[in-house]
């Protein structure tokens, strides 16, 4: 391993390390915000659309600490391989666009929370059918990677792995935007599959 692939591999490394820490700091907020809605629902007793409000945000609270889990458990996995993921794995994973997917999708529910845009919240619903696919694909390269008994039979379990838990923080972006949509539209989008 070359000096440069070392320093890669050590800041990977520290990234990873501060990812799994700032996971007890989501765990934290969780914990404050949740009480937080605790008072207000018996100190204020909030109706209508100020109780979907609190209720709303008890559910995105806890979806968003299960994302930082995801993220923690994604940064364990960097940490378990021997040296870096190859490019063309990652490529063939199509791990960077279920990433950058996952990504905006997060963005899209937080502006659609910030701006009350319920459009922009169902747009969440269209990229996940992505991350359904590529979660599909993943596990079908896996098979056929083993089966072809190529090297670094870990990277490709690894990558599988992440891969799982980038379709788990799709899920669960999804779910804050049925929050997001019940919130503001009062309506209940969870299990219903016309939407």
């Amino acid at each position: 391993m070359s000096a440069t692939d070392d320093r890669n591999r050590q800041t990977l490394a520290d990234l990873a390390r501060e990812v799994i820490e700032n996971e007890r700091i989501v765990n934290a907020i969780e914990l404050k915000i949740d009480r937080d809605c605790e008072n207000i629902l018996a100190l204020f007793q909030p109706v209508a659309v100020d109780l979907r409000f609190v209720l709303a945000t008890l559910k995105i609270n806890s979806n968003l600490e299960r994302i930082g889990d995801n993220v923690e458990g994604i940064a364990r996995y960097v940490l378990d391989v021997d040296h870096p993921f190859r490019g063309e794995l990652l490529a063939e994973y199509r791990v960077e666009e279920m990433y950058q997917i996952a990504i905006s999708m997060v963005d899209d529910t937080m502006f659609a929370l910030l701006k009350e845009d319920t459009a922009l919240a169902r747009k969440v619903f269209f990229k996940d059918d992505t991350l359904d696919e590529i979660n599909k694909e993943a596990a079908r390269l896996t098979l056929k990677s083993i089966a072809e008994n190529r090297p670094d039979p870990k990277h490709y379990l690894n990558a599988l792995s992440i891969i799982r838990k980038l379709e788990r923080v799709g899920d669960q972006t999804k779910n804050i935007a049925e929050e997001i949509i019940f919130f503001i539209e009062a309506k209940v989008l969870k299990h219903d599959t016309k939407e």
